[in-house]
């Protein structure tokens, strides 16, 4: 079975961005920019108003279809340019073994093609990260078996999910939203820090005054207060957080080595990175208690890689989940529920949403704080979001 063609597409779909806040692909509050991107207040990081992503589709010489997803919350026809242009000539034509390994070797042949040109990270990375995701899912086709049970380990039946971001504009309207899902069953909940340390710290002494057995994790978003990161990271450490992640820029080994050391603090990185020898520096100073891969960054062939790596450092693998569609949302919930070390998968519930116009129904379902079943594409999917002639998807 050999390779036809790939394609790919950016798309980019209209969302209530003011809903969205507080959430995957829009934590802080916006302003300034032009066009659908604006700069967020606290941070000098672009984020989208829209939603957007970059699909891949893969056709094989007998006709079976299997679709990918790049992860591309900014610009998302870069890594479309890239699969057409550089990743298509790699693979097209190329024999596909649906295993570990021969997915692997492509893995491997789409990266060489830029290596040596300094194109080790970043938008190539997702792109062939779509790619990838795609060709998992034609061997799933193939094997007539879901992902979870090609990937070795003893497949779990459902995969715990933590909540992602805790929307409201007060600690009042954050604690009842987390209210109304600690009754649907979920019991950990990852908070975004803005810019007021000690408003977090007291939405944490509520959750934990509040909701018996709550487990709470912190996203720093990369900027822990200037010249006080090693300070909060203790107060957090001492109300033990489950974890801690990007607490500062994900250049600095040693300022991640120094708060682990200093604090005690539970580390958790991984959605920077995509590749293990990104990530190696972080696993060698054993400062690591989770690796958050994203699926539609490293795809399934090099997460692997990183969850053997993690395994070998005795490092839980959580993926991270931001802006994604049903191909990067399903990789991700299926790996979780194939690795041993993959405690729990994130759950943003309006990410899940727009996923699931796009799924056959019942979709993605959560029942219980864990995802049940996982979706299927539905024609829809193909219709709107592939063949869509709108230029501005193209």
């Amino acid at each position: 079975m050999r390779i036809k063609k790939v394609e790919a597409r950016a798309v980019r779909l209209e969302r209530d961005a003011a809903k969205a806040q507080g959430g995957a692909g829009s934590p802080h509050r916006l302003v300034g920019g032009a066009g659908y991107y604006r700069w967020s207040e606290h941070y000098p990081a672009l984020y989208s108003t829209r939603f957007e992503t970059c699909l891949v589709k893969v056709t094989m010489d007998d006709g079976t279809v299997g679709y990918g997803e790049a992860q591309a919350p900014l610009a998302p026809g870069v890594p479309a340019e890239i699969v057409r242009s550089l990743l298509s000539v790699a693979v097209e034509g190329e024999e596909l073994v649906p295993d570990v390994a021969g997915i692997g070797r492509l893995w491997d042949r789409m990266y060489s093609t830029m290596r040596v040109r300094g194109q080790c990270g970043g938008f190539m990375l997702d792109a062939i990260a779509g790619v990838d995701l795609a060709l998992w899912e034609i061997a799933a086709q193939v094997h007539g078996r879901p992902l979870r049970e090609l990937i070795g380990g003893v497949p779990k039946p459902n995969v715990k999910a933590y909540v992602s971001g805790t929307p409201g504009r007060t600690v009042g309207e954050k604690l009842a939203f987390v209210g109304e899902w600690f009754e649907e069953g979920f019991d950990t909940f990852k908070l975004y820090f803005e810019s007021d340390f000690d408003l977090l710290l007291e939405q944490i002494d509520r959750m934990q005054d509040e909701f018996d057995g709550i487990q709470v994790a912190v996203d720093a978003l990369w900027h822990l207060p200037e010249g006080r990161a090693v300070e909060c990271a203790g107060e957090l450490a001492e109300r033990r957080v489950l974890w801690l992640e990007c607490p500062l820029l994900p250049e600095d080994v040693a300022g991640h080595v120094e708060l682990v050391h200093e604090t005690g603090v539970r580390l958790a990185l991984g959605e920077s990175y995509r590749t293990r020898w990104e990530a190696q520096p972080f696993f060698e100073k054993e400062i690591l208690t989770y690796w958050q891969p994203d699926l539609g960054r490293s795809g399934v062939s090099e997460t692997l890689q990183l969850a053997a790596m993690a395994k070998q450092w005795g490092v839980a693998i959580v993926p991270h989940v931001s802006i994604a569609l049903g191909p990067q949302l399903r990789a991700a919930v299926e790996v979780s529920a194939g690795l041993v070390n993959s405690p729990m998968c994130e759950f943003n519930p309006s990410v899940v949403e727009m996923a699931n116009r796009y799924e056959e129904a019942p979709g993605f379902v959560l029942n219980a704080g864990a995802y049940v079943a996982v979706g299927e594409i539905s024609e829809r999917f193909e219709r709107e979001l592939l063949a869509d002639p709108d230029p501005n998807r193209s």
